[in-house]
């Protein structure tokens, strides 16, 4: 017990030094490591070590600070190309993508968030990164109104406690998110407009699994000069439906095309 304990407490060590890289500093020096993990700097150090030995960080040898490391980017694509929503979604998104020149992405529910699983840029909406992998708050994206669909009001607020503002725009009331995720229901898609960046809009719609549950969604964004909503909900709502309905299809969802079924609960 005391050795599982200690084997425990290793891993847990070594997390803690793989998740300060999260923090937004790509490269870091062993104290800054020590730091953001709450550990010892001779004990961040040993990890470091270990970690780099199994080509999890690597070390810059001219300026000695760490970064992660490439069996971290294997072990990234095994686990997307296992993913079934990942498989099933991501030719769909990318021709979404090509063909509307918007942003395509699908993201799954994790916890309090959303999880990017796909992300194309589109001509009209480059970015300088990917959104594969991060996290973005669910109250305040056409995503996560999508994946808040089959939640009632009362899961809702247990999951969201607070709901806080991102711009101007940002849904910050339980009624008027209650409000958006039933609208969402309803149409079968969700819009998002300035609601986490100024300047930046979406159109998603939810994706069923083979039991009619919404374990996914896929959306296009962009800026607000791309999307247009005021002349281009009608056509870009349709086309992120259909995505989304063959996505479910594939999925094995053979439920109405209509409409998403009552029986529908929320992603556990």
């Amino acid at each position: 017990m005391a050795s599982d304990q200690g084997t425990n407490q290793s891993v847990e060590k070594a997390a803690a030094v793989l998740n300060a890289f999260l923090a937004g500093q790509p490269a870091l020096r062993v104290s800054d490591v020590a730091r953001h993990a709450g550990l010892g700097q001779s004990t961040a150090s040993r990890l470091l070590a270990t970690l780099e030995s199994c080509d999890l960080v690597q070390r810059d040898q001219v300026s000695g600070l760490y970064q992660l490391g490439p069996a971290l980017i294997t072990m990234a694509g095994v686990a997307l190309n296992n993913h079934p929503v990942h498989r099933e979604a991501r030719q769909r998104a990318q021709n979404l993508a090509a063909e509307l020149g918007l942003g395509a992405n699908v993201a799954i529910r994790s916890g309090a968030s959303l999880f990017y699983l796909c992300n194309f840029e589109g001509t009209l909406a480059p970015r300088s990164f990917v959104l594969i992998g991060q996290h973005n708050p669910l109250h305040a994206t056409g995503l996560g109104k999508c994946l808040l669909i089959g939640t009632d009001a009362e899961q809702r607020r247990a999951l969201l406690p607070d709901l806080p503002a991102y711009t101007p725009a940002t849904i910050t009331d339980h009624a008027a998110l209650d409000a958006a995720v039933e609208q969402a229901a309803q149409r079968r898609y969700a819009t998002e407009v300035e609601e986490l960046a100024r300047g930046r809009a979406c159109v998603a719609s939810p994706i069923l699994d083979h039991t009619g549950t919404v374990c996914a969604a896929l959306s296009v964004s962009g800026p607000l000069s791309a999307i247009a909503l005021d002349s281009r909900e009608a056509e870009l709502s349709r086309m992120v439906i259909e995505a989304a309905d063959a996505i479910s299809t594939g999925l094995g969802y053979l439920g109405p095309a209509d409409r998403i079924p009552a029986r529908m609960q929320a992603v556990r």
